[in-house]
């Protein structure tokens, strides 16, 4: 069975991420009281409807407890943010998550047991990433620390294999995945040879993996 997501609030980020979850292929409800952001999205996802968040019988008879994880995704009203979450929980909500406007937002929402995401921000961080080196493709914060970075291989690395290279023994840097083409080699050997157009998925410290940049 399809895991079946509601989104709240069709700004821009919602709308992004509906488009993207159906794409995905699961069953998506967009919710907002703007009838003409309904409409936007009513050929997009599976179902969308006018409500008001702050209507705890409206999203009742949505049935919106029975969602696997529903997203709040109202960003300029802190305050209908909070106490849509609020509803969701008394409704029996599974798994919400939430967007957040900003760390004190976030910190609330973390209290509140809600799952917190910062769009601007993390957009924010994924980009200067992008732009200081013009081999990485895309970046992803798993933790203050660690993240997971997608790059072009190098001209220095094509040719020579994992091990050759030290990407593990010397920069503590693992590789998930090398794209070659349509090909997709996971969890490669050391004995992987890096070709020419290889895009390399590597997970590590921050740190580990800016010494990728130094390489190019």
């Amino acid at each position: 069975m399809k895991k079946q997501i509601a989104v709240i609030g069709l700004g821009r980020f919602g709308i992004s991420l509906i488009e993207e979850l159906t794409l995905l292929g699961y069953d998506v409800l967009a919710i907002d009281n703007d009838s003409e952001k309904v409409n936007s999205v009513v050929n997009t996802c599976t179902h969308a409807v006018q409500a008001d968040a702050m209507d705890e019988q409206a999203l009742k008879s949505l049935g919106i407890r029975n969602f696997d994880v529903v997203v709040v995704s109202i960003g300029e009203n802190i305050q209908a943010n909070i106490l849509a979450v609020i509803i969701l929980q008394e409704l029996g909500v599974k798994k919400i998550v939430a967007k957040a406007r900003n760390n004190l937002h976030g910190k609330v929402l973390e209290k509140m047991g809600a799952g917190v995401i910062f769009p601007e921000r993390d957009m924010g961080k994924r980009l200067a990433h992008m732009l200081v080196s013009q081999n990485i493709m895309d970046h992803i914060e798993l933790s203050p620390h660690y993240s997971i970075m997608e790059f072009r291989a190098p001209e220095i690395y094509i040719g020579k294999t994992l091990d050759q290279l030290g990407v593990r023994k010397m920069m503590g840097i693992t590789i998930l995945a090398i794209k070659r083409g349509e090909q997709i080699i996971v969890a490669p050997r050391a004995a992987q040879v890096i070709d020419r157009g290889d895009v390399l998925v590597a997970v590590g410290k921050n740190a580990d993996l800016k010494k990728l940049y130094d390489m190019e």
